[in-house]
């Protein structure tokens, strides 16, 4: 390995610069050139083939700073279709760049667009992702995912037979990915202010969380303290949910829920997507589940279950919803993310350069060793039919009967969420966000210094 690739696709998070950060480290004390391609798997498609040389000399460009959010070689949710004639097209990039091998950082649909280019040079992914949900809760999961034929429409239904009811915390394949710390740090942040507003006013706050069909930043948002939580591996019991805001209500006139974007309905639907409409990766984007929740409970409880406590008031303004949204994906990682991205990124490089092939990072976790970074086939993720799952919030993580993490799940979160913020986090906040500079200097873009570096085939 004398010259690796590196590209960020999907969402962004904030951990992407610290990732790029270790892996780059890593190249220069191996001696290795470090090429970025601009804007993920959609530069690779691109004629020119932006990139971008990260360490000339094996020096990390000043750019690359791992404490920034984002990427600074950009990126896209262009993904690669084998079948098509773009695999010819990016086998082509690959070639001219002269790449021995390429890292590849995102999640289930960075691998799947990795696996096609896997077959003429060697490729590694280092995960990331706010939703945490790319790993697995033990390692023979994908073989218990079953499929049924649909009785309804054409097609059939994927469902996991979990043949673990119980976990330990050595079990967990990627025990955490990066960017999902600073996003839980956000959400919990958010939902302690908005507890400010519910209790001053009597009102029911419903925040909604990103995660997809994985509920692992609404498991999180328990370090805010909410009432209740919802994630979208139970489905939600609307009478039994009515009756816990009520006693809660009723207890403190107040009540704070933080529901994830996927929660289900006990027959089965999707609260957040009553019209779903579908991302690049064929994800379904959300409406609004706490929208959605917002409706039935302004229906079910009656006006004057308000009103004798919010005299002169109307019912219809005791509930109101929030979306957390792109702030949990965007800014400054905590010290957690920035610490083990980096070490993750080294990891790849490493990976190449002992002969990895469609293979995954990973971050694991035992209560001896504490953190450890490692790797794992890529094909130990999919089931028998070839498809990754997203990993879900397993159920003896979560109470239900609560709707708040089981003690199991507290453990969990023990490990990840001590001590995940460091001394310098607060201190940058308190000198950088009132700086005075920051009135009279206007933003300066790493897309602007990036452009400078550019360099085409």
């Amino acid at each position: 390995m004398k010259r690796i690739g590196i590209l960020t696709a999907g969402g962004d998070t904030p951990a992407l610069n610290a990732t790029i950060y270790g892996a780059v480290e890593r190249a220069n004390s191996q001696g290795i050139t470090v090429v970025g391609i601009m804007r993920g798997y959609a530069g690779l498609m691109d004629e020119k083939v932006a990139h971008v040389c990260l360490n000339p000399l094996y020096t990390s460009i000043p750019e690359l700073n791992p404490c920034l959010g984002g990427t600074l070689i950009g990126s896209s949710r262009t993904y690669v279709d084998p079948k098509t004639d773009q695999i010819a097209t990016v086998k082509q990039s690959l070639q001219r760049l002269q790449l021995d091998g390429l890292i590849c950082i995102g999640g289930d649909g960075t691998i799947n667009g990795m696996q096609p280019l896997a077959d003429f040079v060697p490729c590694v992914l280092a995960p990331k992702t706010i939703d945490n949900d790319l790993g697995l809760n033990y390692l023979h999961e994908p073989n218990d995912w079953v499929r049924t034929e649909a009785t309804t429409k054409c097609g059939y239904i994927e469902q996991l037979n979990c043949s673990r009811p119980h976990l330990d915390l050595e079990d967990i394949i990627n025990y955490a990915t990066p960017g999902y710390a600073t996003a839980v740090f956000v959400v919990a942040q958010c939902v302690q202010r908005l507890r400010s507003t519910a209790e001053s006013h009597r009102r029911i706050g419903i925040v909604e969380v990103m995660g997809r069909q994985s509920g692992y930043i609404a498991l999180g948002a328990a370090y805010g303290q909410p009432d209740l939580i919802l994630i979208p591996e139970v489905a939600v019991d609307i009478d039994q949910l009515e009756q816990r805001v009520r006693q809660i209500y009723e207890l403190q006139r107040n009540v704070v829920i933080v529901v994830g974007e996927g929660v289900k309905t006990l027959d089965g639907k999707e609260l957040g997507a009553s019209t779903p409409s579908y991302d690049p990766a064929g994800n379904i984007r959300y409406s609004g589940a706490a929208d959605a929740l917002h409706e039935i409970l302004a229906e079910r409880i009656e006006g004057e279950f308000f009103t004798k406590i919010r005299t002169h008031e109307t019912a219809s303004s005791s509930i109101f919803t929030r979306k957390v949204g792109h702030t949990q994906r965007g800014g400054r990682p905590i010290q957690f993310d920035r610490f083990y991205a980096a070490q993750l990124g080294g990891k790849a490089v490493e990976m190449l350069v002992a002969g990895a092939n469609n293979a995954v990072a990973t971050l694991q976790y035992s209560p001896r060793a504490g953190f450890v970074v490692s790797s794992l086939s890529a094909n130990k993720l999919r089931d028998q039919w070839g498809e990754i799952h997203a990993r879900c919030v397993h159920s003896s993580m979560y109470d239900e009967n609560r709707m708040q993490p089981s003690e199991f799940g507290e453990e969990y979160l023990k490990t990840i969420f001590t001590n995940a913020i460091g001394a310098d986090d607060m201190e940058f906040m308190r000198a950088e966000l009132f700086s005075p500079g920051n009135l009279s200097t206007r933003y300066q873009s790493m897309n602007t210094d990036m452009r400078k570096r550019i360099r085409y085939v």
